[in-house]
């Protein structure tokens, strides 16, 4: 356990990091981290730092496993799978995807025209951008690996329940038809020659490279904001409105994110903000989960393959379980801390 505890504290928390930006804000900025000008610095480079090192070194060994499964490949093996095992498969095939919304819409278009169930599709368009093998470790960097789990669980379970209602019902007729009939879908066509070790490096760098572009911006965004929330914002202003006692909390959160467009990285530094402040870790979580999974510029790039019952199911169906797991959390979040 003393083993586990120090690598958990040196490697996923780096404390070693904590103690030299510490050394940092001291030393060069001559600023006290207790103060709010010095917490806030803090906070902010210890942050940004940990996240970019953790999500290169996870994105890349997480690409390296993926070159081994190409889209083509994945399609046959949901192929085999029927029923409510096929939602599972997808679901849990989402988590090892690190996409954001708007970046899982092109495999739904292409498992979609390729003779999937629509609502095996759905479930791997919920599951890729709320749950990602990345997204694992950072929760457990920043809360601890009860947390972690239980986020998992909780996000592979809504990916499984919604894409299997969607399929229950009977859907199809309200997918646009130019889906189906995508055949020259390159990407699901294209069978992948055997790669050598060094193919699959060079694949896994170019996957580090080209998601750190997408999500920087979001990163340094989200990270300043949970600075400001951290050091700034008074914590009876946050709880009056997100605290754990008031009942509507998780509703506003999730209509609060929903609007927004960021990646999960960029959302749990102030997730960890909030939580810090007082703030239920459902009603966090909830926030996290809106922003990721039902962002206003997927829903329009989503608008443009189904119609407009089939987007409103989806989102009324995510929506409501995004805010059935916050109300869980907050109950019986204590448990986890």
């Amino acid at each position: 356990m003393f083993i586990f505890a120090w690598l958990n504290n040196q490697l996923l928390k780096m404390k070693w990091l904590h103690d030299l930006v510490t050394l940092l804000v001291k030393n060069i900025f001559g600023l006290d981290v207790n103060s709010r000008v010095g917490g806030s610095i803090h906070f902010f480079i210890y942050d940004v730092i940990k996240i970019f090192i953790l999500l290169s070194v996870l994105i890349f060994m997480i690409s390296y496993l993926q070159s081994f499964f190409p889209p083509e490949r994945t399609r046959k093996i949901l192929g085999r799978f029927k029923g409510v095992s096929a939602n599972i498969l997808a679901a849990l095939l989402g988590t090892v995807t690190p996409f954001c919304s708007c970046s899982s819409i092109p495999l739904f278009i292409g498992f979609t025209s390729a003779g999937l169930p629509i609502g095996v599709s759905f479930s791997f368009l919920i599951s890729s951008p709320l749950v990602d093998l990345a997204s694992i470790i950072l929760l457990a960097s920043i809360f601890n690996w009860k947390i972690a789990i239980a986020y998992v669980v909780v996000g592979v379970a809504l990916a499984v329940i919604g894409g299997t209602i969607i399929s229950k019902l009977k859907l199809e007729e309200y997918v646009e038809s130019f889906v189906f009939s995508n055949k020259s879908n390159k990407m699901l066509e294209i069978e992948q020659a055997d790669l050598t070790t060094s193919d699959r490096i060079e694949f896994a760098k170019d996957q580090v490279s080209e998601i750190i572009k997408k999500v920087w911006l979001y990163i340094l965004i989200g990270v300043g904001i949970g600075a400001a929330i951290h050091n700034y914002i008074p914590e009876p202003l946050i709880t009056a409105v997100l605290g754990q006692d008031k009942w509507y909390s998780v509703l506003i959160a999730t209509i609060v994110g929903v609007p927004m467009y960021a990646d999960i990285f960029g959302t749990l530094p102030i997730a960890e903000a909030l939580v810090a402040k007082g703030v239920g870790l459902g009603t966090a979580l909830s926030f996290m989960m809106g922003v990721t999974a039902l962002s206003l510029p997927s829903m329009i790039m989503l608008k443009k393959v189904v119609k407009i019952k089939l987007l409103a199911i989806f989102v009324g169906i995510v929506t409501l379980g995004i805010i059935i797991i916050g109300y869980v959390f907050n109950a019986f979040g204590f448990l986890l801390m």
